[in-house]
């Protein structure tokens, strides 16, 4: 079976910073794209970073550029994302996605920021 799992979500102050991790399986992970997405309440899917395989290449969507870190363990078969600097605009459900065809998804980690 394919499995995503996220976890490091939670209550963050404005300023602060999180951690979050993707343990996957299920699927040749080392050479898979990795991609973190997140869905605020009433909005959209929003892509948020991604990394490749072979290379390591990254992408970071405009709203974070700056402040979050994609990165990948393929070792133990996990994605990160460093988020620092966090803002209220940030608060959604934090998505880990696997390219593939079809693509895999993780049941997702909130993460609240909010004084």
């Amino acid at each position: 079976q394919v499995h995503l799992v996220e976890s490091g979500g939670g209550l963050v102050q404005p300023g602060g910073s999180l951690r979050l991790s993707c343990a996957a399986s299920g699927f040749r992970f080392s050479r898979t794209t990795m991609r973190w997405y997140r869905q605020a309440p009433g909005k959209e899917r929003d892509l948020v970073a991604s990394i490749a395989w072979a290379s390591s290449s990254t992408y970071y969507s405009d709203f974070v550029k700056g402040r979050f870190t994609i990165s990948r363990d393929n070792g133990k078969s996990t994605v990160y994302l460093q988020m620092n600097s966090l803002e209220p605009e940030d608060t959604a459900v934090y998505y880990c996605n696997a390219i593939s065809s079809p693509n895999y998804w993780g049941q997702g980690t909130q993460v609240t920021v909010s004084s």
